[in-house]
């Protein structure tokens, strides 16, 4: 034992840059919880809401305020909201919570948030003055509502590809119990 051949078997050398357990805030974050494309989605809309955002904030003056409060305020709040949803998912807390609870409800956050920033786009578009930062930001936004609405048609489709998925067994299910017992 004087020699160390005690711990000679249990441990292991230097394991270098390229190997060993994650430390600080990195050991904290997940990326494989959600496929490469929904990831870009939701990238996508957190940065296309806060360059939406920003560009509104840039405008000095405005003719018809309303369009532009209300887009101030769409874009401000889906950019808050998809960052929450992106925490979620890469953090610790999404195995806290019910995982058909965190998609149901980003389903329909991404929903109400795609059809809420499309309208106030729209509206801004409608009453803007035309300056280039006015232009930038409905542009961001209508970009920002298209990611939005194009990730519910996505996790849409997969919701109907998991019901479909479950569908026969159930359909199974259900003639076995309209048999007769001693058929």
């Amino acid at each position: 034992m004087e020699n160390g051949a005690v711990y000679g078997p249990t441990t292991e050398e230097d394991p270098g840059p390229g190997r060993g357990a994650r430390r600080g805030l990195a050991s904290c974050f997940s990326l494989g919880r959600l496929q490469l494309r929904r990831l870009l989605l939701k990238v996508l809309q957190l940065l296309l809401s806060l360059l939406a955002f920003v560009c509104e904030e840039v405008v000095s003056q405005c003719t018809l305020c309303g369009g532009l409060y209300f887009f101030e305020f769409v874009s401000c709040s889906a950019f808050l909201l998809s960052l929450l949803i992106l925490i979620v998912y890469c953090t610790p807390v999404y195995e806290q919570v019910d995982s058909t609870k965190v998609k149901q409800s980003d389903f329909y956050i991404t929903m109400g948030t795609g059809c809420v920033f499309l309208l106030a786009s729209i509206i801004f578009v409608s009453t803007h003055d035309r300056t280039k930062a006015e232009i930038a930001a409905t542009v961001f936004g209508f970009l920002a509502s298209i990611m939005f609405l194009s990730d519910v048609v996505i996790m849409f489709s997969e919701r109907r590809q998991e019901s479909q998925m479950r569908k026969p067994e159930a359909t199974r299910r259900a003639g076995a119990l309209t048999e007769p017992l001693n058929a």
